[in-house]
């Protein structure tokens, strides 16, 4: 398979959530009650309301937020393809949207267009942001403005959806599609599924961030195994402070 656009063109993504209260009696009254509504509509035979606030409320646009950015970008130095990794976290959500919205007009200056790249990328991560970018009144830009566009017209490469094949029935996390690809991936100490309680026991932006890192890092090697091109080294893995 080869990319529609140059890989130099792709900034890779990945974000992590988190319920935006630690506990459900913090919610406002009023999103109480519509998080209960919600939650007999996603989970019609589980009973505890308030665990599942805990556990899903995170990946609900309108009941979490983002708590880490993570963006990558591919280049060509020494003969060998390589990639920049950097994370945007912060506890102040809005500053940490007007902090990407800058890197990516930063990011569009540099590449021309811009094609976001990531795995369930369509699905997840950028109607999300919009979503929490718009909550927080903050103008998204063009490059995320994809309402009325044609599918050949949307600026984005997703590697769930090169897996698909067309089955949209079908959905493989990123973990497992590495895994049959034969790409290397380090143990992580955490999982997605952890993000929420690392966030709101420990605080640990950091460490969010690490494990951010990492997917993103895989998906850059989704990319180059698809296009049947050489895997990055660990020394071709740059991090940007």
């Amino acid at each position: 398979m080869q990319p529609p656009i140059p890989i130099d063109h792709l900034l890779l993504i990945d974000i992590e959530t988190v319920p935006v209260y630690a506990h459900f009696g913090q919610l406002p009254p009023a999103l109480q009650e519509l998080w209960l509504e919600k939650f007999t509509k996603i989970a019609p035979d589980l009973q505890d309301a308030e665990a599942g606030f805990a556990e899903r409320a995170g990946i609900y646009a309108e009941f979490g937020k983002i708590v880490c950015i993570s963006i990558g970008y591919f280049f060509h130095e020494s003969g060998r393809q390589k990639i920049k990794l950097k994370s945007y976290y912060d506890h102040d959500e809005k500053k940490l949207l007007e902090d990407f919205l800058a890197a990516v007009a930063q990011f569009s200056g540099r590449s021309g267009q811009l094609y976001f790249c990531g795995h369930n990328v369509r699905e997840f991560d950028i109607p999300y942001l919009c979503r929490r970018s718009v909550i927080h009144q903050l103008q998204v830009p063009p490059v995320l403005q994809l309402n009325g566009k044609k599918p050949w017209e949307v600026p984005m490469i997703d590697t769930l959806h090169w897996w698909r094949f067309g089955d949209y029935k079908h959905y493989t996390s990123l973990k497992l599609l590495a895994a049959v690809l034969g790409i290397p991936t380090p143990k992580d100490d955490i999982d997605g599924g952890m993000v929420g309680e690392v966030y709101w026991k420990e605080q640990d932006l950091p460490r969010i961030a690490h494990y951010c890192q990492k997917d993103v890092a895989t998906v850059a090697q989704l990319v180059l195994r698809f296009n049947r091109m050489p895997l990055l080294e660990e020394e071709d893995i740059i991090i940007v402070s």
